[in-house]
């Protein structure tokens, strides 16, 4: 099993009370605010490279695909979904679901969503069929034994 590092700093930093209330709704919402840091950390922008902009002429090129992509399937009924590119354009009630596709999650209608159960750890709505597959990838890193069985 691996040593645990020592966490000695406190890092403070303001939210919305809808993303506070969310947070506070987690069994360890430290443990999942340094998984979403180190995950988007380590994914830069394909298009600017993490610099944060883009000439005008990578921009023109890539609008519209971005506008002709910008739909995704629920990954449980199927139905097409608009998925936004900035947190402020998503409606209260798509939040939640919206923000976990956006940090790496499956992306539900809201119907599904609502139906599919939370993960014990991070607080995600996982269908059962997806279960066992989300443990591995986000909860178990390498001191998980791949054999154990999950379903108990």
């Amino acid at each position: 099993m691996s040593k645990k590092t020592a966490k000695t700093t406190v890092v403070a930093f303001k939210v919305e009370q809808e993303l506070a209330d969310l947070l506070n709704s987690l069994p360890n919402k430290s443990a999942f605010i340094r998984k979403a840091i180190a995950a988007q950390l380590g994914v830069s922008c394909p298009l600017c490279k993490g610099a944060g902009v883009v000439t005008r002429a990578v921009n023109d090129h890539f609008v519209p695909l971005i506008e002709e992509f910008k739909h995704q399937s629920c990954v449980s009924c199927g139905n097409k979904i608009e998925v936004p590119v900035e947190a402020e354009d998503m409606d209260k009630e798509s939040r939640s679901r919206l923000e976990q596709f956006l940090l790496g999650g499956p992306l539900y209608c809201n119907s599904c969503y609502e139906v599919a159960p939370s993960c014990d750890d991070c607080g995600w709505h996982i269908d059962k069929e997806q279960e066992k597959q989300h443990h591995l990838k986000s909860h178990c890193g390498d001191e998980c034994d791949i054999s154990h069985d999950l379903s108990t």
